[in-house]
């Protein structure tokens, strides 16, 4: 569970009404709308393209960015939805500067596309990733279901909320996370993939983003809903009622950004890249929930994650070439096998 010194940190850090986190409608995430964060006088402008979590994180950085004397004057249009559509409407021509996206094949599509260079991951000095966090389960206040292991939300009378994974990055982390966790703890193959299905079974609406899963949970749907931390983190903070499991087994997610070819915008993007791996970046990022790609700013920022007894990477599971081949490619993969079978889309 997250420490109530972590909840009491993010409270008054995050001070957003419930209300809106749930709200629907044109301020949706996956409208993928354009807000500006403008300053008087402005000077350069980035455009940030984002998955649909790390909204609340953006807010308050770009601020401090503002106060540097390289943000001085920077104005910013951002862009947040579901990773899988951000990385397809960047590649479809959205203007854009700086991507900030949920996993890494969704800026492969990027560098494919000849928009990314191809050693994006030289940038920043910690492999191109930007945020870490892991998957958690997230259930009501009390955990009436009583629901700790990735073997209880296949229970007939469990409802699980997760995103659809032909749409969103954090659909794909949940499902890895459980099946990895199923495998790990000495389950086949076969019998991960049969679990999965029945997860699925369970999960009677799969929105498109991992943000609106949680606009549906907060509606008071579902028992449980698989999550990022920092998206259950910042809804408790923010007044949720209900609370998250790490489980002892589970993913690290490694969320990548990456900076745009031929941006008109260069100096300025690069001192925001700078920016953000810096001491001061890193901690508001863990104070927002994110497990911080930097040494020792979570503990700057007083802030303390549960460690979890197995926490695999991808790279654990073949990698995202192999995983996004065997898993969700749209004709052959496992899961499009499964979704096809229950009928849900698979269509991105």
């Amino acid at each position: 569970m997250a420490t109530s010194k972590l909840r009491t940190a993010l409270r008054a850090l995050v001070p957003i009404a419930m209300a809106a986190v749930f709200a629907t409608g044109c301020d949706s995430d996956s409208d993928s709308t354009k807000k500006s964060a403008s300053a008087p006088n402005a000077g350069d402008r980035i455009s940030l393209v984002a998955f649909s979590t790390p909204r609340e994180a953006y807010e308050e950085l770009i601020p401090m960015f503002n106060k540097t004397k390289d943000g001085k004057d920077v104005q910013f249009d951002q862009s947040y939805g579901s990773s899988g559509e951000q990385s397809r409407a960047v590649e479809g021509g959205l203007p854009t500067d700086f991507v900030h996206l949920a996993l890494q094949p969704d800026v492969q599509r990027l560098v494919d596309a000849k928009l990314v260079s191809d050693d994006w991951t030289t940038v920043g000095g910690h492999d191109g990733m930007l945020t870490n966090s892991t998957v958690a389960i997230v259930v009501r206040k009390g955990n009436p279901k009583h629901i700790k292991t990735w073997d209880d939300l296949l229970d007939d009378d469990v409802e699980v909320v997760t995103p659809n994974p032909f749409t969103s990055g954090g659909a794909r982390w949940n499902l890895m996370a459980a099946y990895g966790a199923w495998t790990r703890a000495g389950d086949s193959h076969d019998e991960a993939l049969d679990k999965m299905e029945q997860l699925l079974k369970n999960t009677p609406v799969q929105s498109k983003s991992a943000r609106e899963a949680l606009q549906v949970f907060g509606t008071g749907k579902g028992d449980a809903m698989l999550a990022y931390e920092q998206e259950a983190i910042q809804a408790e903070a923010e007044g949720g009622d209900f609370e998250h499991i790490v489980p002892d087994s589970t993913i690290l997610i490694e969320n990548p950004m990456a900076t745009l070819d031929g941006t008109k915008a260069k100096e300025a993007v690069d001192a925001w890249v700078k920016f953000l791996y810096s001491d001061e970046a890193q901690q508001t990022f863990a104070k927002h929930g994110y497990r911080p790609v930097v040494d020792g700013a979570a503990d700057a920022a007083g802030v303390a994650f549960p460690e979890p007894k197995d926490l695999f990477t991808i790279d654990d599971l073949g990698g995202w070439d192999a995983v996004m081949d065997d898993f969700f490619d749209r004709d052959k993969g496992y899961v499009a096998d499964i979704e096809k079978k229950l009928g849900v889309s698979t269509d991105g």
